[in-house]
C-alpha cells in the first residue's frame, strides 16, 4: 500500500475519458466521410458486412488511441 497514490486514480479517468472523447469524434468523422449512414445502414437495413467492418474499423480506432494516450 506504500506505493499506492490517489492523484494516479484521477490520472487514469483523465486518459480514459480523453481516450473515449478521441474514439467517438474519430467515429463521427468516419461516419461522414462514408457516402450513407452506418448507423442506418447497421441497424435498420441489417448489413451485416458492413456491421463487422465498422466493428474492426472501431477495434483499430482504440487500439491507435490506446497507445497514443498510453
Amino acid at each position: 500500500m506504500a506505493d499506492f497514490h490517489p492523484e494516479n486514480i484521477l490520472n487514469a479517468l483523465i486518459y480514459a475519458a480523453l481516450g473515449i472523447l478521441i474514439f467517438v469524434f474519430a467515429f463521427v468523422i468516419i461516419d461522414k466521410l462514408t457516402p450513407y449512414h452506418l448507423w442506418r445502414e447497421v441497424v435498420e437495413d441489417k448489413n451485416i458486412a458492413l456491421a463487422i467492418l465498422v466493428g474492426a474499423v472501431a477495434l483499430g480506432m482504440c487500439i491507435i488511441i490506446a497507445a497514443a494516450v498510453h
